[in-house]
């Protein structure tokens, strides 16, 4: 939600300055703004209940049966699906504050100086959102035994997070 909150504001600042008059020139730029983050935040929306159900098949596995061998096995089976889908769900959500952080710098490169502070404010959003986002894979990834898997998400991850670093060291100049 913190992520959605973060693309709100950004639609926000490109609305407002669409509306401008002396923004006429980058209308178009904003009006694109709106579209994106408007939709990025529907994303975000919808990803909330991802990774809700995706913890709930956590949840499910870890209270199943472990008397038996057979049990133990279906328990481990069910419960390694389900952290590698507790650690996909944020791993997506992580993809997603990246791109609202360079919405942001798009929203910010509009130069609307009255609207500084809520572009401050969803950048501030959507890096939380991406660290907690990184935090959620990472915590999965302590009890997930595929180690491929472990590697190929966090590969994943780190590109995500070099992106969102990249733009943000871009937006502070």
């Amino acid at each position: 939600m913190v992520g959605a909150f973060g693309a709100a504001l950004c639609a926000m600042v490109a609305r407002i300055t669409a509306a401008g008059a002396r923004y006429a020139s980058v209308r178009p730029d904003a009006e694109a703004i709106v579209a994106l983050a408007d939709a990025l935040r529907e994303r975000f929306a919808a990803a909330r209940l991802t990774d809700e159900s995706a913890y709930q098949r956590v949840v499910y596995a870890s209270a199943l049966p472990k008397t038996t061998d057979d049990e133990k096995r279906e328990r481990t089976a069910k419960l390694q699906a389900a952290l590698a889908g507790a650690a996909e769900a944020p791993l997506a959500a992580a993809g997603m504050a990246a791109e609202g952080l360079a919405l942001a710098r798009r929203a910010e490169a509009l130069g609307n100086t009255h609207l500084v502070s809520d572009v401050e404010c969803a950048r501030a959003f959507l890096w939380a959102a991406l660290e907690a986002s990184a935090a959620n894979v990472r915590i999965n990834h302590r009890f997930m035994h595929d180690a491929e898997l472990v590697r190929a998400q966090d590969e994943r991850l780190l590109a995500i997070l070099a992106a969102a670093r990249g733009t943000q060291i871009a937006g502070e100049g």
